[in-house]
């Protein structure tokens, strides 16, 4: 196995481990051991990627971000140059926004309350900022595909479109919070401020 697949082998049973016990315990109470025991992996190996289980929540952050992107992509790619088929797989991942026992929400809830922590500030900034920067790389494509108006200002929608998705995140972990905007809301919002002329 040569040393690029070996990282990727490495990285993925630390991601897929870590978010079975997320799932099964919860962000507080895994420990490096539950990583180790869960993935097979010694404190050595782990630790040759890794300080800390934040540094492996940061990847469950990425992951999830790096997916959606590679899903946009794929479909601006193999399908025709128009808005519909890739807008569709950016509104087809937006349900998890909502999800409180989704990975990705309680990971990002989680590292909130941690923020002051200088390796998890720098975690979340990275999140934001590649979260900003692939939105505004999805409505560039567009406009440069001629379906999205040219007259749309990439930077605000961009950063609007994240703020939209991270309200939604933080909103799914509060106990009970009535809802009037949902991601079917969002999805139309975006579909419509995309679309005008």
């Amino acid at each position: 196995m040569k040393q690029e697949e070996r990282r990727q082998h490495t990285t993925g049973l630390l991601l897929n481990s870590t978010k079975e016990l997320i799932l099964e315990k919860g962000c507080q109470s895994i420990t490096m051991k539950d990583i180790m025991e869960k993935s097979g992996m010694s404190k050595g190996a782990i630790f040759h990627y890794v300080k800390s289980k934040d540094e492996i929540f940061a990847w469950v952050l990425q992951e999830r971000l790096e997916e959606t992107n590679e899903h946009f992509m794929n479909a601006v790619e193999q399908g025709e140059k128009t808005f519909d088929g890739p807008m569709q797989k950016i509104i087809d991942g937006l349900p998890v926004l909502e999800d409180a026992q989704g990975v990705t929400n309680k990971v990002l809830i989680y590292l909130l309350g941690k923020e002051d922590e200088p390796i998890v500030a720098k975690a979340l900034n990275q999140y934001y900022e590649r979260s900003v920067h692939l939105s505004k790389q999805w409505i560039l494509t567009g406009q440069r595909h001629g379906v999205i108006s040219e007259s749309i200002d990439t930077d605000k929608t961009a950063e609007m479109f994240v703020l939209l998705s991270l309200g939604l995140r933080v909103r799914s972990s509060i106990p009970l919070a009535s809802v009037s905007f949902n991601t079917q809301d969002y999805s139309s919002f975006m579909v419509n401020i995309l679309k005008s002329r």
